[in-house]
């Protein structure tokens, strides 16, 4: 599992967890040291996509009672990671070496510009837009 945090100016670091991230790893492993420090310091609202760990009652409880604004995300929204797996997958040769793809992702990560980043939440309103139409399904974004 990956994850990471981007917004306006700056991001985090990737994390990466081995099995399947449940709520309470979600909450201890991500949450807490990353998400919260990360938004105390840029003082953001969060958003994160509506997967079973992020929903439970454990983290939105958590989020709440920290004070963190949640954005409302469709069920259905599309993946925002898609310029990340589409250039892992261009300069990555196939391999069984995990460390190796975690490497090639990582750098990957390293190299999108931050002005892609800024780019992409400068086109969040249309997004969401788009996406409050379609119902939460696909958008030509």
């Amino acid at each position: 599992m990956l994850w990471a945090g981007r917004s306006y100016g700056q991001r985090t670091q990737l994390h990466f967890s081995d099995g399947n991230l449940k709520a309470q790893r979600y909450h201890d492993e991500i949450l807490r040291p990353i998400v919260m420090p990360f938004i105390r310091c840029h003082h953001l609202m969060f958003q994160h996509d509506n997967a079973q760990p992020h929903v439970t009652r454990n983290c939105t409880q958590f989020l709440e009672a920290e004070n963190v604004p949640v954005l409302p995300w469709p069920v259905c929204s599309p993946d925002m990671f898609g310029m990340l797996w589409i250039n892992v997958y261009d300069s990555v040769p196939v391999s069984d070496n995990i460390q190796q793809l975690r490497t090639s992702i990582e750098e990957e990560w390293d190299n999108i510009p931050q002005a892609t980043i800024n780019s992409l939440i400068n086109s969040m309103r249309r997004r969401c837009v788009a996406m409050h139409e379609a119902n939460g399904g696909h958008t030509r974004y």
